[in-house]
C-alpha cells in the first residue's frame, strides 16, 4: 500500500505541532547540533525535507536515530521552528507506521555506562518509550 507523501507530512505536523514554514534557512540548527557529523540529514535539512513532503527519504535514513534529542537546535532557532520536534515526530510515525523501533527502553539499561551524561540516559529512555 502506498503511502500519500502529503498525508505522512500532515501526520508528523500533526504530532508535532511544529511549522517548517517559519525557517528562514539560517542553518543555526545544524551549527550547533552535536551529531552533526554523524548525520546523513542535518536539522535544517530535516526541516526543508518535512516542508517538502519527502518524509518517506527521512525515514529510510540512520540519521533519525542519530539525533540526541538533546534540543539544541530548538534552543538555538531564532523562529522557533523546533527541528528536534519533526525528527522525534518522524520517528513516531515509523513506529505507528512500520513499527520500525530498533529499540525498546528495556534495551537502554545494557547499554549505560558510568562516564554517560544523565542528559544521554534521558534521551534514550524519551527516544525509546514511544
Amino acid at each position: 500500500m502506498a503511502v500519500n507523501p502529503m498525508e505522512l507530512r500532515d501526520t508528523v505536523l500533526r504530532i508535532t505541532g511544529v511549522n517548517p514554514r517559519k525557517c528562514m534557512k539560517c542553518g543555526k540548527c545544524s551549527g550547533t547540533c552535536p551529531a552533526y557529523d554523524q548525520m546523513e540529514y542535518h536539522p535544517h535539512q530535516f526541516v526543508a525535507m518535512v516542508e517538502k513532503g519527502d518524509i518517506e527519504r527521512l525515514m529510510a535514513s540512520p540519521s533519525v536515530f542519530m539525533c540526541l534529542s538533546c534540543f539544541a537546535c530548538v534552543e538555538r532557532c531564532p523562529r522557533g521552528v523546533e527541528p528536534a520536534k519533526l525528527i522525534e515526530g518522524i520517528r513516531l510515525a515509523m513506529i505507528r507506521q512500520k513499527d520500525a523501533n530498533h529499540m525498546t527502553m528495556n534495551d537502554v539499561p545494557a547499554l549505560l555506562d558510568s562516564e554517560m551524561p544523565q542528559q544521554a540516559i534521558t534521551s534514550a529512555l524519551r527516544k525509546y518509550a514511544k
